[in-house]
């Protein structure tokens, strides 16, 4: 049973025709097949019109879709051998950020990313992927080991920002993401970034300032929330569908900023439809650019990487 989204009700409608006519056919052997089939087709085509003309607004509600593949279920599709490494050796464990050493397609790696949690009880512990400062810094820990034993480092982005918390500002927020920008760029080996759903603010590009940098087709990536840029601008939070259009946060606008490097195709009705198909696609897009990536030296990936955001910045200014 799907979990549909406000514009999708006219999909449900057919589709819950569909599984009423399935049940007939189960339970009195009326062989109504053909019907099926034809209401098949009108839905699958309404979906497909549907997910060619999303604006703005909805494509954030799709990237927050609760069914929508996690970093745990990017972990399990992707990672063999996946040994979670805990802690920032400083203050504590953040369970939002989740990272370790794994192999990924026999090569391996260090991988990093928020963990938004799947239930209440999930999402509680994994504080809705909202990091804290410990949070960062046990990325960079991680980072600069993947630094020190040569391993490239992947990371999954899906935050809607860090966390506000006056815990989180008393213990170094700003700091602790500066810090793991700071380090992204410093790294002398492969750094591949994907965003797999929210993309919010610095708690994004703490893992994001990477050599190549990807987003799912419906998932978003900007400065602030559509609700939180809406408080600030209009003071009502109801705005957030214009906040949506004016912050240019979807996939394709920003690869025509030069923003991002590349955008990875979902399935028809997004990655909740077809999580395994979209881990794969995913793992992919990131074996793409590690083969991309990994023939160049340290220095010459630091540099990269360095050029890159420096280019970014210029056409922001331009």
């Amino acid at each position: 049973m799907h979990n549909y989204l406000d514009f999708e009700k006219p999909v449900a409608e057919l589709e819950g025709k569909i599984e009423e006519l399935r049940h007939l056919t189960d339970s009195d052997e009326v062989n109504i097949a053909e019907e099926v089939g034809k209401l098949q087709g009108k839905a699958d085509k309404l979906l497909r019109q549907t997910y060619a003309k999303l604006t703005a607004w909805q494509k954030t509600q799709v990237a927050r879709h609760p069914d929508r593949p996690h970093m745990l279920d990017y972990i399990r599709g992707l990672i063999d051998e996946f040994t979670p490494l805990a802690g920032d050796r400083l203050f504590a464990e953040d369970a939002a950020m989740v990272g370790g050493l794994g192999r990924f397609r026999g090569t391996s790696v260090v991988v990093i990313g928020h963990e938004k949690g799947v239930d209440t009880e999930g999402r509680v512990r994994h504080n809705f992927g909202m990091a804290r400062p410990e949070g960062y810094r046990k990325a960079q820990r991680l980072m600069d080991l993947a630094n020190r034993f040569k391993l490239p480092v992947v990371t999954l982005v899906d935050t809607p920002g860090a966390y506000p918390g006056v815990d989180a500002e008393a213990r170094g927020q700003a700091e602790a993401i500066a810090r793991s920008i700071e380090v992204c760029l410093g790294l002398r080996v492969p750094l591949v970034s994907v965003v797999i759903g929210e993309g919010g603010s610095g708690g994004a590009i703490a893992l994001a300032a990477a050599n190549t940098v990807m987003m799912l087709e419906h998932s978003i990536y900007s400065v602030i929330s559509p609700e939180g840029c809406a408080s600030i601008l209009w003071r009502d939070g109801e705005q957030a569908k214009e906040a949506a259009e004016a912050l240019h946060l979807t996939s394709g606008d920003l690869l025509e900023l030069g923003v991002i490097d590349g955008i990875i195709s979902e399935p028809v009705g997004g990655a909740h439809r077809d999580c395994q198909a979209t881990v794969e696609a995913v793992g992919d897009a990131i074996a793409k650019a590690l083969a991309d990536l990994t023939p160049l030296d340290g220095g010459r990936l630091k540099a990269l990487r360095r050029e890159k955001f420096l280019e970014v910045g210029k056409k922001g200014l331009g």
